[in-house]
Formats: structure tokens, sequence, C-alpha cells
């Protein structure tokens, strides 16, 4: 029972929130199913072009955008672990 003076709490109306959700483009290199070396590949790509034209070239994040897709985290992960400890195995 409200008390006279009570103000009654109203619920803000919801907000609705559109997300894109988008995965990588096929790519002819790639043809198969397992997509482990187009994850590999792009992820050496993307690292390569920032070091080649530096990390405010937008077209680079492309191949971020297509390894953040295609490769689990754990792995990218590691792979920045290897590149931090100067031990990754593939040439950036």
């Amino acid at each position: 029972m409200a008390k006279k003076g009570d103000k009654k709490k109203e619920n803000p109306a919801p907000v609705e929130m559109t997300v894109k959700l988008e995965t990588a483009p096929f790519d002819p290199r790639f043809p198969n199913q397992n997509q482990t070396r187009y994850c590999y590949q792009s992820y050496v790509d993307f690292h390569r072009c920032q070091k080649k034209r530096g990390e405010s070239y937008e077209p680079c994040n492309y191949f971020k955008k297509v390894f953040k897709s295609m490769c689990p985290n754990a792995w990218v992960e590691k792979w920045n672990d290897q590149i931090e400890n100067g031990t990754f195995a593939g040439r950036i």
C-alpha cells in the first residue's frame, strides 16, 4: 500500500541495441572446410601490414577482422605472447 508522498518508481523504456555480426568473407586461397591456415595467415598478414605501413593504416584492419573472427582467442593470446617474447615462429 502506497503512502501519501511516496513516489512510484517507473522503469525507463528498454533500450534497443543493434549488433551487426559478420564473419570473414570467402578467400579462394583457402577453399577447404579447415580454416586453420586462413586464421594463421590473416594473423601474420595483419602484423606484417602494421609493421610495413604503421599502426594507423586502416586497410590492415581487414586482416584483424578476419583473424578475430576465424581464430580461437586462446591461439591469438598465445601468438601475442610469443611475439612479445620474440619466440613467434612466423615471419613478420
